[in-house]
């Protein structure tokens, strides 16, 4: 097995704990003295940093949500000034409730280091050639995986969200060796290369790093055998750093949280009340390295479990399940998070109004595919059949507008649907 940091994350459980009180400590004397936000809500509770003095204590703290960092839009929740923040980025693409990101010149070496322990697991060296097709813009996604591949001294091929045709024609001029990319994008270029009559026999991909999307064990074997690699997942969020968070080792058996920069419970998305090991629940996670943008006790909405047990890869850090499924509203599909609210808004700009609509998501060829389904209504229908179709014209523009890709939209009579339930999602991922 290799390593990027073998002494670190092959820690003893004593020296992890050790870090992470260090690091909660420290981290809460910082939000205290530089963000408002934090210092409110510990006085309102009658605490102050020096009275953390166990791990323990952590469960008595409260918890931040993506609210929270919302409603403290841009920079309330920074801990740094702004003049020491290097890098800004948003935890999506939506603006109706953005969360902005900041990263200082530590966060951004912190970062790389994460990538680099992930990419170096799973066999990465200097002298391979990284693929990263994921779309550089404001979200984090690939400028992480970007600084972690250098820092290893990889070659680095930025391709981005170019068509499939376009990033074949690359892997096989530039030789590349590993691509990072969504699960869809992955099955996508394995299909493109079947197409473009090219072998994968003619080509030096050996690993495949896929994560910002669920994916399962089928997905996996297509990715696999369509392209002759080794797959495997990768995990993170922008309010946190982005990719790096956890990354599944070549055993397999989870993914490895970095318990040197953050700290992992799982608690019951209803109480509130923190699980044992092995318990499913909602992954709840403290930074210990962030300087930009610390958070303590950050509610993902993921839901997963903790296994501390070893492995067999030798990494002592603990790992968590693979992620299948939400404990909110959030949907992820093509490697973007969205709300239902989002499509409602949407429509209630061009219809004036709020019919009722649900989003179906469906698994076709191995590819995910979303309709949105609107109910008819005074708002939504017209005798002449000329303005009927368009409004579906546009319907379907704002639709694809918002996600990026073409969303068929449907108009479909009252009961068709249960007006409660804004998604259905029929795709089989766990």
């Amino acid at each position: 097995m290799t390593f990027w940091n073998r002494k670190i994350e092959t820690m003893s459980r004593d020296e992890i704990e050790q870090i992470q009180l260090e690091g909660v400590q420290a981290t809460l004397n910082r939000i205290y003295k530089n963000v408002r936000h934090y210092r409110k809500v510990f006085k309102a509770m009658d605490f102050m940093p020096e009275d953390f003095s166990s791990l323990h204590d952590l469960a008595k703290l409260p918890f931040i949500t993506r609210r929270d960092l919302s409603l403290n839009y841009p920079y309330d929740m920074f801990a740094v000034p702004l003049r020491e923040v290097v890098r800004l980025h948003m935890a999506s693409a939506n603006f109706d409730e953005p969360i902005v990101v900041g990263f200082t010149r530590n966060d951004i070496d912190r970062w790389g280091e994460l990538i680099a322990r992930n990419l170096v697991a799973v066999g990465v060296t200097k002298d391979d050639v990284v693929q990263i097709a994921l779309a550089f813009g404001i979200t984090t996604g690939p400028f992480g995986v970007q600084v972690g591949a250098e820092q290893i001294g990889a070659s680095v091929i930025p391709m981005s969200a170019r068509k499939f045709e376009d990033q074949v024609k690359i892997m096989r001029d530039f030789r590349t060796t590993v691509l990072v990319s969504t699960p869809t994008v992955a099955m996508g270029l394995a299909k493109t290369m079947e197409a473009m009559d090219v072998s994968p026999g003619s080509l030096a991909i050996k690993a495949a790093i896929l994560g910002s999307e669920p994916w399962n064990a089928d997905v996996r074997s297509f990715i696999e055998e369509r392209m002759h690699v080794t797959a495997t997942d990768t995990y993170g969020l922008t309010e946190l750093f982005g990719p790096g968070v956890a990354f599944e080792c070549p055993a397999r058996n989870g993914l490895h949280i970095a318990e040197d920069h953050f700290i992992a419970e799982i608690i019951d998305p209803v109480t509130l009340e923190t699980l044992p090991p092995g318990s499913e629940g909602e992954l709840v996670l403290t930074s210990l390295t962030k300087e930009a943008l610390p958070l303590i006790r950050f509610r993902t909405g993921d839901l997963t479990s903790l296994d501390y047990s070893p492995c067999d890869c030798g990494r002592t850090h603990c790992r968590i399940s693979k992620i299948f499924k939400r404990c909110d509203d959030v949907v992820i599909l093509k490697g973007m998070s969205f709300v239902p609210d989002q499509v409602g808004r949407a429509i209630s700009r061009i219809t004036g109004g709020e019919p009722s609509f649900q989003m179906v998501i469906d698994r076709e060829d191995s590819e995910d595919r979303l309709t949105v389904f609107i109910e008819v209504s005074e708002l939504t229908f017209f005798d002449e059949m000329k303005k009927q179709n368009i409004l579906v014209a546009r319907l379907h523009h704002e639709m694809s507008e918002l996600f990026g890709w073409d969303v068929p939209v449907r108009m479909v009579e009252p009961g068709t649907f249960d007006r409660n339930r804004k998604v259905m999602d029929n795709r089989t991922l766990g």
